[in-house]
């Protein structure tokens, strides 16, 4: 099946100006053009949009999506760079999604910091509140395992 930009607009949320600064940028290398010199894109189109989009979120620049796509076209004897790729880049969204986990229960914490001092009227009140001590204490000492304490 084929697509005008404006389907591949609604389909995958990205604006005109991102579809043409990707082919610009060397990223949508098998559009094809339609007989009135339109884009059509197909469905394997729209798969690599979603890869593209993947490894953008995942942190790769424009430049490391080219050099993935270029060894895509390359063929076989690509293969054991585009594991690489693939397990660099699951390994630095591990890394974040560890880091992040950490920010989310230090605001959980201050989330049920604040719960009990509205509970109790006061937030000296709730500091002293000895199940808010505890994670307090364990959030500070062992911040990775905070998750297995308030879970």
């Amino acid at each position: 099946m084929c697509y005008s930009i404006g389907e591949v607009v609604k389909k995958t949320g990205l604006s005109v100006h991102t579809l043409r600064y990707y082919e610009k940028e060397g990223l949508l290398p098998f559009v094809q053009k339609n007989k009135s010199g339109m884009r059509a894109y197909s469905d394997m189109d729209l798969q690599w949009l979603t890869m593209i989009e993947c490894l953008k979120d995942s942190g790769l620049q424009i430049k490391e999506i080219r050099q993935y796509i270029n060894w895509y076209r390359e063929g076989d004897s690509t293969l054991q760079q585009r594991l690489k790729l693939f397990r660099s880049r699951r390994e630095a969204v591990e890394k974040e999604m560890k880091r992040l986990t950490v920010v989310l229960n230090k605001i959980h914490f201050k989330e049920l910091l604040y719960e009990e001092a509205v509970k109790q009227g006061s937030l000296d009140a709730a500091d002293k509140n000895p199940k808010l001590l505890r994670l307090k204490k364990k959030l500070f000492e062992s911040p990775d395992d905070f998750d297995k304490v308030t879970g």
